[in-house]
């Protein structure tokens, strides 16, 4: 195992230096080498993938690329093949498929054979094992959030330009009705002088309910026989006792592996606003409530303000309040309400999760609610008013087969990672605000937190363990 893992860090550093020197990596789907073979599609016009996490929300994630055929795994990778949630069923579906427990493994064995990675693994091995394949010159789809640090989110979007492949982040109402009824909207200028925006998740996440709470690191349990290596599961994190709170599934509570509430449903509720209004990263993040804050895991409840500056003359500056847990939704004014027979206003349901967008005018409000849900209109007359602005054609693919088919050169990505990039170090950002819990300011420009030196260290947090810190070196 030490000489395969010399090997892989000496290929790392070998593909990014031929990358730099304007090397042309050409996918294996354009070669003659294939590892598997697909009667129904030529070469030309599949791609072959390898899975980096097969249990989990890659239940989802790898039947979604594969979907309409012109995807198929070779490889799968997953340090626990036996106890990982939901795994059954890609293991079912494509028995034949050669496993791995270390993904480094995986691609110095078959990489010939892979032309795109999907990473679908926790939070803090996100970074390491995209940078690898991207060096490697192969496409990569990573759920979501895209990184556990905003210097890792930096090192992507720069990863991205340097090795010119094909990514996607897996936040998948990004390829939606509901998002491109939102980009249409913008186009209208319906969403001119959006000053305010308030956000909103109901408590879902285990260490968000009151009987779960917990306040240091869980104590040392038996690893399961099932279970390949925890110390690869750590990863660039340091080595903590195994405990099942970690794995299969409750890592996102710990603030050392996951990104809690924020970066796991921010993703999916505040992505369309960033995006297409252009927010950009923010100048200040203030927490405002932290029920049970502390520094192991995430808060029970967690209300946050940040502040966006102005970018343009109908862009004025943005607040957006980001509320999760106990008394998270916003206070929807009578004034936006459907007026009845009686003359009282009925106000719409807010749902588990959403946003509610305020014109300077106030005249009406935009409200969605999470992924690709569409946005409403209130007072609904006015919506059908504007309803020629609002009606939104169906996208031709889905998020999964958007990044197939860009892979094979017939379509763009919609979260590609200088998308995705900056809405995960916003993400980032709100996560340094609920370990510090103190008021930050933050400068765009130079991407650093003002007068706060522990803030900006983390940044990029703690130093990655010996054995990955290459991967944290692209030039």
């Amino acid at each position: 195992m030490k000489n395969t893992l010399h090997c892989s860090r000496r290929n790392f550093i070998k593909k990014s230096a031929a990358s730099a020197f304007g090397f042309t990596f050409i996918p294996a789907y354009l070669t003659a080498a294939r590892a598997v073979d697909n009667p129904t599609l030529p070469p030309s016009r599949r791609i072959n993938l390898g899975c980096i996490g097969v249990g989990g929300r890659a239940a989802g994630t790898i039947p979604s690329l594969t979907s309409d055929g012109h995807a198929v795994p070779v490889a799968f990778c997953d340090v626990d093949f036996e106890g990982s949630r939901k795994i059954e069923g890609n293991l079912a579906a494509w028995p034949d498929v050669t496993r791995f427990s270390d993904f480094r493994v995986m691609l110095d064995k078959m990489g010939k054979d892979i032309d795109a990675v999907s990473v679908v693994i926790p939070d803090h091995m996100h970074f390491v094992a995209a940078i690898h394949a991207m060096s490697l010159g192969k496409h990569v789809y990573v759920e979501k959030p895209l990184t556990h640090t905003f210097a890792e989110a930096e090192l992507l979007m720069r990863a991205e330009k340097k090795f010119k492949v094909v990514t996607q982040m897996g936040n998948q109402g990004h390829t939606s009705s509901g998002a491109a009824q939102f980009k249409q909207m913008v186009a209208a200028g319906l969403t001119t002088d959006v000053y305010k925006i308030d956000a909103w998740k109901e408590p879902s996440l285990w260490f968000m309910q009151p009987e779960n709470r917990i306040s240091a690191y869980p104590p040392e349990q038996k690893l399961p026989e099932s279970f390949s290596d925890w110390n690869l599961w750590c990863g660039p994190q340091a080595v903590r006792p195994y405990n099942s709170l970690y794995h299969p599934f409750g890592w996102r509570a710990f603030h050392q592996y996951g990104c809690g509430m924020f970066g796991d449903w921010g993703c999916h509720i505040i992505d369309f606003v960033h995006h297409y209004l252009n927010l950009g990263l923010p100048t200040a993040v203030s927490p405002v409530r932290l029920d049970d804050y502390n520094k192991i895991i995430f808060p029970q409840t967690s209300h946050i303000r940040f502040q966006f500056p102005q970018r343009g003359p109908d862009a004025p500056a943005v607040e957006l309040m980001w509320k999760a847990g106990a008394d998270c939704h916003p206070v929807f004014d009578e004034k936006y309400g459907d007026i009845q027979e009686d003359k009282s206003a009925k106000l719409p349901a807010l749902g588990e999760a959403g946003t509610l967008l305020h014109r300077k005018q106030g005249d009406y409000v935009i409200m969605r609610g999470h992924h690709g849900d569409a946005s409403r209109i209130y007072p609904r007359k006015i919506m059908l008013e504007k309803w020629g602005a609002i009606k939104a054609p169906k996208p031709e693919y889905t998020h999964g087969t958007s990044f197939v088919q860009a892979c094979l050169g017939n379509t763009t990505t919609t979260s590609p990672f200088s998308v995705s990039g900056e809405l995960t170090q916003v993400l980032n950002l709100g996560m340094i605000a609920e370990y510090l819990n103190v008021e930050l300011r933050f400068d765009p420009k130079t991407k650093r937190f003002v007068g706060n030196d522990e803030a900006n260290f983390l940044l990029a947090g703690a130093k990655p363990r010996a054995e990955w810190a290459h991967y944290y070196t692209l030039a």
